[in-house]
């Protein structure tokens, strides 16, 4: 991608307005839930699996996991977080309880009481071992992917620097969409052919206004509220949920070393180490990925 295309993309952050018009011509569905307007993607038959992104990067981060799920037999659910993506930016606190609420509202608007496979990559480990902790056995098993909530992380200045009272919105506003835009594809290693889709395809999400006001609540109230977070993951584990973890062991967003307090918090957790990979394995490894994923959830690998 040239430095003027970016430029270009990065004119448009916060330019719109996310409303019914806007939406009308964006592809996948939309659903009005209790929480808040939520953008989704269904496909295929069989039994459900529930993907939740991370912090920033929309649902098209699980790209190449939905279609391997599809095509080994299952069916996907996968939507954008509150506050990113094309879901409403709601005027709230951005915590693990509010994502839970979400994923609760979402599936039971869905599919009812069904039961699923539950993914979370980054953030979305801290969101979907909350849900576990808030609505215990709706999960039949549950996969974590590099996933953020460790008490033993350890924040870079950025983050510390972004969360000081108004010091940290300037700073935030300043930086923030530039940094997260170029930031959400820094660590593909494989799949550096796919650059610009990636980042055109978080420029697309960023473009309706509130995204950075809702990216910073998650920062305050989710990924630094790392004491709470990991509480979420120790409930989880008391519940006995069947779950696999993977980890890149040169991931960048969310190191490694926090491996260590997870498998503390989650002893009965398989777990397993890509090495060689960054953060974002999941897209950029689509195939390693799920050589993993589906014997784990008793699909042909």
């Amino acid at each position: 991608m040239t430095d003027e295309r970016l430029k270009e993309l990065l004119s448009e952050a916060g330019k719109y307005e996310l409303n019914d018009e806007a939406r009308a011509k964006e592809e996948g569905s939309f659903i009005d839930l209790p929480c808040g307007n939520t953008h989704y993607e269904i496909r295929g038959e069989g039994e459900l699996c529930v993907l939740v992104h991370g912090y920033a990067t929309p649902y098209y981060i699980y790209d190449k996991v939905a279609d391997s799920l599809v095509e080994n037999g299952c069916k996907i659910l996968r939507y954008d977080l509150l506050g990113r993506g094309l879901s409403e930016r709601v005027k709230a606190d951005y915590t693990p309880s509010l994502f839970a609420t979400q994923l609760r509202e979402l599936t039971q608007a869905l599919f009812g009481e069904e039961k699923f496979y539950l993914f979370g990559t980054s953030m979305g480990g801290t969101i979907t071992t909350a849900f576990c902790a808030a609505y215990p056995g709706y999960v039949k098993k549950l996969v974590l992917l590099a996933p953020a909530g460790m008490d033993t992380f350890k924040p870079p200045f950025y983050m510390y620097l972004s969360i000081i009272p108004v010091i940290g919105k300037i700073v935030f506003n300043v930086i923030g969409n530039k940094t997260l835009t170029v930031g959400c594809a820094r660590e593909l290693k494989y799949s550096k052919d796919e650059y610009d889709y990636y980042i055109t395809s978080f420029a697309n999400s960023i473009k309706y206004k509130g995204f950075l006001k809702c990216t910073l609540s998650s920062l305050k109230n989710t990924i630094m509220k790392t004491k709470e977070d990991t509480k979420y993951y120790i409930k989880t584990a008391e519940q006995g949920i069947e779950t696999l973890c993977l980890w890149g062991t040169e991931d960048i967003t969310m190191p490694i070393y926090q491996s260590e307090r997870f498998r503390e918090v989650m002893p009965d957790a398989e777990y397993h180490e890509f090495d060689g990979s960054g953060h974002i394995f999941l897209y950029d490894e689509g195939e390693r990925t799920m050589k993993f994923v589906l014997p784990f959830l008793g699909k042909e690998s």
